[in-house]
């Protein structure tokens, strides 16, 4: 998360992405990218595992790196803090989390300007945000997934067609997601058969292998709510017309009622 405003120092144990700012003899030191104003100081003991002997080697004057806070020093200037103590796996995964959030930034700068808001609407509204989301980034992230996102979670008003636009072309989700309702009657002894097979059929679509997952819900008769996850877009509005056609044909086909109706 973006931490510009934060005037709370990064607790022990949390992992921090600063920039190296000098390479001395006994260590470096380094500035905070996510608190400005904010210095921290690696003792060449926790710049790598075994024996260092020229520390020039493990780091560079303006090299971004992803530390561990080990302890605040008892003037509260710095943070002491460990390099080795980060596996490879956590670092790309924070720094990648930095970037993210960087990204996200940028894209809520280009969406203030294109609707027009002062800086203090667009802090509030990037407040209002990450609070909702977490972070700036998964609200992005959430909105190009799911386009009721949004709204889902509170928020209203002309500029969420925009932001929704912005991350769609912007945000590539882990997965998109698409919700509807599935209408299905029958009055026929064989009825309740009839719609637990149309049912199947619909998750029939899950792929494992595609990674796409198909799963219905009971809301209610007649209406059974059905959740589609797919890992794009187009995938998962194909998946919507196949999966929501096969199972109101399959009731149609057995003299029942049904319709299909999407989020």
């Amino acid at each position: 998360m973006v931490k510009e405003e934060n005037i709370n120092p990064p607790e022990e144990g949390e992992l921090v992405v600063v920039t190296v700012k000098s390479v001395k003899q006994n260590g470096v030191y380094v500035d905070f990218d996510e608190f400005p104003g904010l210095e921290g100081f690696i003792f060449i003991g926790e710049v790598a595992s075994g024996w260092v002997k020229n520390i020039r080697a493990f780091v560079r004057d303006g090299q971004r790196l992803i530390c561990k806070v080990m302890r605040t020093r008892k003037d509260g200037s710095s943070l002491e803090l460990s390099l080795k103590s980060v596996s490879e796996e956590r670092r790309r995964d924070r720094l990648q989390e930095w970037k993210n959030e960087q990204r996200s930034v940028q894209l809520f700068k280009v969406l203030s300007e294109k609707v027009g808001w002062d800086e203090e609407t667009k802090s509030l509204n990037s407040e209002e945000l990450i609070n909702s989301f977490g972070t700036l980034y998964s609200s992005f992230e959430e909105a190009a997934t799911n386009e009721t996102a949004l709204t889902d979670a509170g928020f209203e008003g002309d500029w969420l067609k925009e932001f929704i636009e912005i991350a769609v072309e912007n945000i590539i989700p882990p997965f998109v997601e698409i919700r509807g309702t599935l209408t299905l009657s029958i009055n026929s002894p064989n009825g309740i058969t009839v719609i637990r097979d149309a049912l199947i059929a619909a998750e029939e679509f899950s792929s494992e292998e595609e990674e796409i997952i198909v799963a219905c819900y009971y809301n209610g008769a007649p209406d059974y709510r059905i959740e589609l996850k797919a890992p794009d877009f187009k995938t998962a509005e194909d998946l919507w017309i196949n999966v929501s056609k096969t199972a109101v044909d399959h009731v149609l086909d057995n003299g029942g009622e049904a319709s299909a109706f999407r989020e």
